[in-house]
């Protein structure tokens, strides 16, 4: 076991602490991390405030790591020493049941997936897990991605998370020329839709409640932006999308964006608010509508999507922390006020 420096929460709402925590002795099969950076997901701060329930204090949070290997077991194949990797929202699975072998280890069938924190370790004595928000971890290989050499960790850290979550649903359901994809929301999650859409040749729109960013909607690569704010939005874009990513972690009236979709078009919701959400099915039957929900995506397909922002350019828009500022980060995401991801600067642990 090795002792490194952490932050925890220590209960529901509490300050954060800097602590020490224990991460296991390598295995044959694990790979030792140096993080670097380590984005700010808002399921963090849901998780970190119980308002999912469940959490298990006290809590190190954090699954959008990046960093630099350095050590791996006798049997690592996949990494060495120095090379740049990433750990997204999984650290390991069954590794045996249908969806594990289909590379969408995030729906084990087994035990089931093992989130890199917060989750119980079924393969290591069902020890809890700590998660980014540390100097090191250690982590099966095969849950390890690498990090194109074209970007830089800390743009690269938030791609584990808020990169996955977009790139999956917008890759699944078809975006890219000839169509039309409409994002909701313009934050952590939105601004990395906004890039990967575009990326992908489809014609962007955001729906933001104000036009505050516009400006940013622009460079980032949409082609419209429009305020939901303002009815006549609706009345203007009906029937105009195939796709409709919702990045939104808050209730919303999901039966007015429905009248916004084609015939045979698609919301995906990825933001995952409290309260149940609720929609009339007339608004679903009309026009042969779907109404669908994405869950990040599998190793593989996280890799892919590396791969792709490697290839294009892409990266999170980030504003960089020191561990002392994460309660100050925190309060600020739930206020909308950062662009567009805070990313945690490990080496200030040691300060």
């Amino acid at each position: 076991m090795r002792t490194v420096t952490a932050y925890a929460t220590p209960s529901a709402k509490a300050p954060f602490e800097k602590v020490e925590i224990q991460r296991r002795d390598l295995g044959p099969k694990d790979v030792l991390i140096k993080i670097e950076f380590a984005g700010i997901c808002h399921s963090d701060i849901h998780t970190g405030r119980n308002e999912w329930g469940e959490a298990h204090f006290p809590l190190v949070p954090g699954h959008e790591i990046a960093g630099v290997v350095a050590a791996v077991g006798s049997d690592v194949t996949k990494y060495a020493a120095g090379d740049r990797v990433g750990v997204g929202c999984l650290v390991d699975s069954c590794g045996q049941c249908e969806n594990c072998r289909n590379d969408e280890e995030q729906f084990c069938l087994g035990d089931g997936a093992v989130g890199t924190y917060n989750s119980q370790d079924y393969h290591h004595d069902n020890a809890w897990t700590d998660g980014g928000y540390s100097q090191n971890i250690v982590v099966s290989e095969n849950f390890v991605l690498r990090v194109p050499d074209s970007m830089g960790l800390d743009v690269a850290a938030p791609l584990l998370c808020a990169g996955i979550t977009t790139y999956s649903p917008l890759h699944h359901w078809g975006a890219g020329p000839g169509k039309k994809v409409a994002v909701i929301g313009m934050g952590g999650l939105g601004h990395m839709g906004v890039k990967i859409a575009h990326a992908m040749g489809a014609e962007v729109t955001v729906l933001s409640r104000t036009l505050s960013k516009q400006d940013d909607g622009a460079k980032l690569g949409a082609d419209h932006y429009r305020a939901t704010e303002d009815r006549q939005t609706f009345t203007d874009l009906a029937g105009t999308f195939d796709l409709i990513l919702n990045t939104v972690s808050a209730n919303m009236p999901i039966g007015d964006y429905l009248g916004l979709l084609k015939a045979y078009g698609v919301i995906v919701n990825v933001g995952a608010p409290a309260e149940p959400m609720e929609v009339n099915a007339s608004g679903l039957i009309g026009g042969n509508k779907v109404w669908a929900g994405s869950n990040i995506g599998g190793i593989a397909e996280t890799q892919q999507m590396l791969d792709f922002c490697g290839e294009h350019g892409l990266g999170a828009e980030v504003e960089t922390i020191s561990g002392a500022q994460i309660d100050a980060a925190w309060d600020r995401v739930v206020d909308g006020d950062v662009r567009y991801r805070f990313v945690i600067d490990t080496a200030t642990f040691d300060d």
